[in-house]
């Protein structure tokens, strides 16, 4: 595909974040570009507007969507995250709370997981936010799916005993992983759709 042409992007999902997709499988090569995947073309080639969209469905910080959408192409997936790492260190605590805010809890099924958990849960979420002003996020990316529900309760406990500085933080931490795992999925979908 030559560089100047350009591919639409599917609508940007409602939803905040994607649910986890399979392991990206190993990019082929695509000659001297290196190693590229059919995702990755796509988000390299399409319309600004829709590349932005994409990423704003990742981290809801305007700044950092522009800043990635202008440094297009991207070599490789690492070269994309990496690039989405230095420009959620860069955040300032305005962008930061910009997009936190849009963040929303995310909950377990009820019928996968016992009332008083949920229960418990809810109103552990419910303090954080009181607290904090913005949803709590973790990266659960790194544990099996049943230790799901004890991790985040057990960080939301630990983290409801921050202060606002330290918080925020441990939240621009886990919303950057989150970023990345967001990206990862985006372009797995874009590569099979």
């Amino acid at each position: 595909m030559a560089a100047s042409e350009e591919r639409t992007l599917p609508s940007p999902s409602p939803y905040p974040i994607a649910p986890p997709a399979p392991a990206i499988p190993k990019q082929a090569q695509t000659g001297a570009t290196g190693t590229m995947h059919a995702g990755l073309d796509h988000f390299n080639t399409a319309p600004a507007d829709d590349a932005r969209a994409l990423l704003l469905d990742c981290c809801a910080s305007d700044r950092w969507a522009q800043r990635l959408v202008e440094h297009r192409p991207y070599p490789d997936l690492d070269a994309l995250l990496a690039a989405a790492d230095e420009a959620s260190y860069d955040l300032t605590p305005a962008e930061l709370h910009e997009a936190l805010a849009a963040e929303q809890d995310e909950y377990p099924a009820p019928g996968d997981t016992p009332q008083s958990a949920l229960t418990a849960l809810r109103a552990a979420h419910a303090a954080y936010e009181a607290k904090f002003g913005h949803a709590f996020l973790l990266s659960l990316d790194a544990f099996h799916d049943d230790e799901h529900l004890d991790q985040v309760l057990a960080s939301l406990r630990t983290r409801l005993a921050h202060d606002p500085d330290e918080e925020r933080i441990v939240a621009a931490e886990q919303l950057r992983r989150l970023a990345r795992e967001r990206i990862t999925d985006a372009l797995y979908v874009l590569t099979y759709a």
